[in-house]
């Protein structure tokens, strides 16, 4: 089964980085208010950016390493997409 990090970025254009084995119910979750926290307030939310990665643990890694990056590292990464 493949997981997901993925950036959303926010109706306040902030970005939102997590991780997911489901990328369209994790964003419909998010729209829905029962994503994450920081979401639930800046709703509605569009997905920007996705990767597949081939386990949980190394998606929990790199979403890690996404949430170090700055603003404008995570703009290339949408960018780049």
């Amino acid at each position: 089964m493949p997981f997901y990090v993925y950036l959303v970025e926010c109706r306040d254009k902030s970005l939102y980085c997590g991780w997911t084995n489901d990328l369209k119910k994790r964003v419909e979750a998010h729209n829905k208010g029962a994503g994450a926290k920081y979401t639930k307030r800046r709703r509605p939310v569009r997905l920007v950016y996705s990767e597949e990665i081939e386990s949980r643990s190394l998606a929990m890694k790199r979403e890690h390493k996404i949430k170090q990056f700055t603003r404008a590292e995570k703009d290339r990464l949408v960018a780049g997409m």
